[in-house]
């Protein structure tokens, strides 16, 4: 989760969670019917090749959506997400019809599997599997990590200012560790540096001090084969992967070790062993999803990393990061806005690494508070993060140099609480110290979703931001991709990037409405390239000018349809564009709006010969 941390000087570091372990064996899988609204290519198992995730057909995948959620760091549903089945379903559906999600980052707590060293509860593993289906079921893909932030609850007092998530308390209890304290701390995060008994259990727990780390392990592969065979096995081609252990932090170096030489002699030979046991619990085709040291990226707090000795990764394992603007979060050292371009370098930075290891990358936690005094920051912030997933190019340059787009990055925004502000927790078990408001965790406030008073799901940011066009399968290979919101921050809208006067009839085209232009090369598959269409996108206002066709109002597709609309698989009334070729290493491009109301046909005529020598000028055949 979106962790604000701070080293002494008010300094925020963001740190969210760590892993937990949890399983036990389950019944064998069974054969299912495929999910509503599914269609032939829909619902194969994702691998990792030449750098991007894969579909059983050859498309490229981009992964987007949010963390299933902080709840499983409090105590009040016995560390789960959910307190029902029903929750999360509701929970799913609401996430791809509001949130345009199409994953779900699934919190466990190693805390709630193992309450006793050695003896797994079934029961909490059962019922995380149940809800984790609920994604599945709505055709989510879902890729599950055992949460942890500052080590344990059991680190803290009951009486203390902060509390943490994570390790069971018999685990806290062999280390006899100090009286807890941060000293003079302004925000959470900093116990992570400042907290002596924090630092003395990560250290521990690194070292494998009195068997801990194998006990994880051991527990970890037991998770694993109990959420395999508690799946039937389409419901298991939804999982991607598993994120073995969430921000990842020395706690304390030794005598000339940095924090290099620790990702190298303790970080990585630790998720070697996690790759053994994935693969002894039947995950062998599934990919590590594993994070550097948390500071690597931080724009504040910052130390070398970034598993920069693990060599080339490939594709059993994937390079998996956070990134929080902690000068945004300080409210000292960034007092303005975010601005156009705001973390291209920083997003840039993150596929270069990726691309540097030989295998892709996902940004599995990003965000900024809702509340509180920096959250005013947050409408141009998260637009400037999902620009920067977009392309490493920022919008005033991006028509003029689309080719250096890089490629889409995968992301889940932390979080998505359906519990938001309708918490009863007891903070580190204290009856007197009662939390219901935010996120019910050391003063987070970060979720995007709450429920209003009659149980229905509703955004509490702007759905222009976050229920976006990306491209969620590609036949081949993207060269360029943007997508201009016109998302609000209060009354302004933001537009970053507007069509070029040098694009006369696209720009008239577009007008004042949202718009995604991709741009790709197609491969040798036979499925067709998928865009993801916001609930802002409704067939009857939207259009696409595309080299495979041009139309406003797309029809429902066909196998013969080049340009379609179709629901998203799992029956949750999301809907996507279809763009189906015949060829192979041919360019194309598709400008979708939703600005058009009838536009004449030689106004699409005219905006596509634009678009035509556009993409041939800046991209090339």
């Amino acid at each position: 989760m979106p962790n604000i941390r701070a080293r002494l000087l008010a300094v925020l570091v963001v740190l969210c969670g760590l892993c937990g372990f949890l399983t036990v064996a389950g019944s064998p899988a069974a054969t299912a019917a495929p999910l509503p609204d599914s269609l032939p290519f829909d619902g194969t198992a994702l691998t990792v090749s030449g750098g991007r995730f894969v579909d059983g057909t050859g498309r490229e995948v981009v992964l987007r959506g949010y963390n299933v959620s902080g709840e499983t760091k409090l105590a009040e549903n016995k560390g789960l997400p959910f307190a029902s089945v029903a929750d999360a379903r509701k929970s799913a559906t609401a996430l791809r019809a509001l949130g345009g999600g199409n994953s779900v980052r699934f919190l466990l707590s190693w805390a709630y599997a193992e309450p006793v060293r050695g003896q797994v509860d079934t029961a909490y593993l059962t019922a995380a599997t149940d809800q984790m289906r609920a994604f599945l079921d709505a055709g989510i893909r879902v890729y599950p990590d055992f949460h942890q932030d500052l080590y344990s609850r059991w680190i803290f007092d009951d009486d203390s200012w902060y509390t943490g998530d994570g390790a069971p308390k018999w685990a806290v209890e062999l280390g006899n560790y100090p009286d807890e304290s941060c000293g003079i701390c302004f925000l959470w995060g900093q116990n992570i540096t400042q907290n002596g008994a924090v630092k003395a259990a990560q250290y521990d727990f690194w070292h494998n001090a009195y068997g801990l780390q194998d006990s994880f392990l051991a527990m970890a592969q037991r998770t694993m084969t109990h959420i395999r065979q508690g799946l039937t096995s389409e419901q298991f081609a939804g999982v991607l992967g598993f994120d073995p252990y969430n921000e990842p932090y020395a706690g304390t170096y030794t005598s000339r070790q940095t924090s290099r030489t620790w990702e190298r002699d303790l970080l990585w030979p630790f998720y070697v062993k996690f790759r053994a046991r994935m693969d002894a619990a039947g995950w062998q085709d599934k990919p590590a999803l594993v994070e550097p040291n948390l500071f690597w990226n931080g724009n504040v707090s910052k130390e070398e990393g970034g598993l920069l000795d693990a060599g080339t990764l490939g594709s059993r394992y994937v390079f998996n990061t956070h990134f929080y603007d902690q000068k945004a979060i300080s409210g000292i050292l960034m007092w303005g806005n975010a601005a156009d371009g705001q973390y291209v370098t920083d997003f840039g930075t993150v596929r270069d690494r990726a691309s540097a290891a030989g295998t892709t990358a996902i940004v599995s936690e990003y965000g900024h508070p809702l509340n509180g005094s920096t959250a005013g920051k947050a409408p141009t912030v998260l637009k400037a993060m999902y620009q920067a997933l977009d392309s490493r190019v920022k919008g005033a340059s991006w028509w003029t140099t689309p080719a250096a787009s890089g490629p889409v990055l995968s992301g889940n925004q932390w979080q998505w609480d359906i519990y938001h502000g309708r918490h009863h927790e007891l903070m580190n078990d204290n009856p007197g110290k009662v939390l219901t408001t935010g996120d019910a965790w050391n003063d987070e406030d970060l979720s995007a979703v709450r429920l209003d008073d009659t149980g229905k799901a509703t955004l509490r940011q702007d759905a222009r931001l976050l229920d976006r066009i990306y491209p969620s399968a590609t036949s081949g290979t993207t060269l360029a991709f943007t997508y201009e919101d016109r998302s609000r921050d209060g009354s302004t809208t933001l537009t970053w990037n507007p069509v070029p006067s040098s694009l006369p009839n696209v720009a008239r085209l577009v007008g004042s409405g949202q718009y995604g232009l991709h741009v790709w090369r197609s491969g040798s598959g036979s499925a067709p390239t998928e865009l993801h269409l916001p609930a802002s996108f409704p067939a009857a206002s939207t259009t696409v000018v595309s080299d495979l066709g041009t139309v406003h109002a797309p029809p429902a597709y066909t196998a013969t349809t080049p340009v379609g609309v179709a629901a998203e698989p799992g029956g949750t009334t999301s809907r996507r564009l279809l763009l189906t070729d015949t060829d192979a290493g041919t360019l194309h491009y598709a400008l979708v709006t939703n600005g058009a109301t009838a536009p004449s046909e030689a106004l699409l005529t005219a905006a596509r010969g634009e678009l035509a020598a556009w993409a041939a000028q800046r991209i090339g055949g």
